[in-house]
């Protein structure tokens, strides 16, 4: 009979304990969540922020290449920088839309899926192109504001505007240059910093939360 109370107690505080368990694994799984919630606002301000900014740079720009419909070369400028801005609300756009697909109440795995997702999209595509055409975005957008204040750079200077392409190639060189380099062996630690720029402090806090979280649950 005290062997079966015995077995009895322990079988009571074993739940308990599991019980106990489950109890801390949840509040640490929604503390975390939370956490992991707080660390992409940071990005999704940002992404808003940058749809209104490629909002007004389009508007900018649009009035002025409809302005200027009889100067193909000025026309040109302004449909490439109204792109721009197309390009800057496409791409907050998808960063909300994937944020936007996060499921709180999924597994961990699940939603450790899909801010891989948020991270391989900013890191392999965004970056690149964001790159790229920085390197010569800016060369149209100055040739559109010297036109607005007087002056026409490409038809009263064209070797100013040769010499403008050739810095911004000059740049794709050496954003190419940093990068190949940094995959370089030996130069791990240039190259994790160069990603981590690439993908956003607020998505590694998001990622180090919910590795929080399926580390709690495996042990």
């Amino acid at each position: 009979m005290e062997l079966d109370e015995m077995k009895s107690t322990w079988q009571a505080l074993d739940r308990r304990l599991g019980q106990q368990h489950a109890l801390n694994l949840q509040l640490f799984r929604e503390s975390m969540l939370d956490k992991t919630r707080r660390g992409l606002r940071p990005l999704i301000l940002g992404q808003m922020m940058q749809i209104a900014v490629g909002v007004w740079v389009m508007i900018l720009f649009a009035s002025f290449w409809v302005a200027h419909r009889d100067s193909g070369h000025l026309m040109f400028c302004g449909l490439l920088a109204h792109a721009y801005g197309l390009l800057l609300v496409v791409f907050a756009a998808r960063n909300l839309h994937l944020i936007n697909r996060i499921d709180y109440d999924a597994p961990v795995v699940e939603i450790q899926r899909r801010l891989g997702e948020l991270r391989a999209w900013r890191m392999s595509i965004e970056a690149p192109v964001f790159a790229v055409s920085g390197c010569f975005i800016w060369i149209p957008a100055v040739l559109v504001l010297f036109r607005m204040a007087g002056a026409d750079v490409w038809m009263n200077a064209p070797s100013v505007v040769w010499i403008f392409i050739a810095s911004g190639f000059v740049c794709l060189a050496a954003v190419y240059g940093v990068v190949h380099w940094s995959r370089r062996p030996g130069r791990e630690r240039i190259r994790k910093a160069l990603d981590n720029g690439n993908v956003g402090s607020s998505i590694r806090r998001a990622q180090a939360a919910a590795e929080n979280i399926a580390r709690f649950e495996q042990e």
